[in-house]
């Protein structure tokens, strides 16, 4: 079977990663989180105090970055960022950074490389209506907005530790507002996307929901 090139798009909270991860280990494919790589630009631009908004010097920090990405490390230019680059501080972060055209350019080009041979599947927001729009499936993950909170409020990685789920949900809406009315490849659904709604649904059943239709293509 020729490899293919999975895309699975959706706002924070959706389940990406878990079900990202668990398809590309079900399919023997790579699994690759595009979201890690604004994330680490956006750590390295904390830690440089590089200005959040220079478009520029983001790009450029960018640029010269060696970003790497597996199915359980993150690192930039050797530097172990795994962890560091899941906190609320990263979280604002990564969203600033990732408005900027020209830093999505540069990222969206390594990305398209580490897809280029298919075999993978990639998570992320514009991963099926910029990255890959030829993407051999696209799958678009939802779920409600209390659920997202939910799940977000009870992951201490994003939210810091024990947080109140509204707090939570004021945090994920502005983050879909910012997301979505960015000008460089806002969060949308490609018009050829399958949509599934993942509200309260166990993680097994969302996998299985994206292999069918994984298998219904090929």
């Amino acid at each position: 079977m020729r490899p293919l090139i999975i895309a699975i798009d959706g706002p924070s909270g959706a389940g990406k990663g878990t079900v990202a991860r668990a398809v590309a280990k079900k399919l023997g494919y790579r699994h690759v989180d595009s979201g890690a790589m604004y994330r680490a630009v956006g750590w390295k631009a904390v830690r440089d105090g590089v200005p959040l908004d220079d478009e520029e010097a983001i790009a450029a920090l960018a640029r010269r970055s060696r970003i790497d990405v597996t199915a359980a490390d993150v690192s930039i230019d050797g530097a172990d960022v795994t962890r560091a680059i899941r906190t609320p501080e990263i979280d604002r972060a990564a969203a600033a950074v990732a408005r900027l055209p020209k830093v999505r350019t540069v990222l969206v080009e390594g990305q398209r490389q580490l897809g280029a041979g298919g075999a993978i599947v990639m998570e992320g927001r514009d991963i099926g209506t910029v990255v890959f729009p030829r993407a051999d499936v696209k799958i678009y993950l939802d779920a409600s907005a209390e659920e997202r909170a939910r799940r977000r409020a009870a992951d201490p990685a994003h939210s810091g530790g024990p947080t109140a789920i509204a707090d939570v949900a004021t945090a994920l809406s502005a983050r879909d507002e910012i997301d979505r009315t960015r000008t460089a490849s806002p969060l949308a659904v490609a018009a050829d996307a399958i949509r599934i709604d993942t509200t309260s649904k166990p993680v097994d059943q969302v996998v299985a929901e994206v292999l069918a239709v994984i298998n219904a293509r090929i």
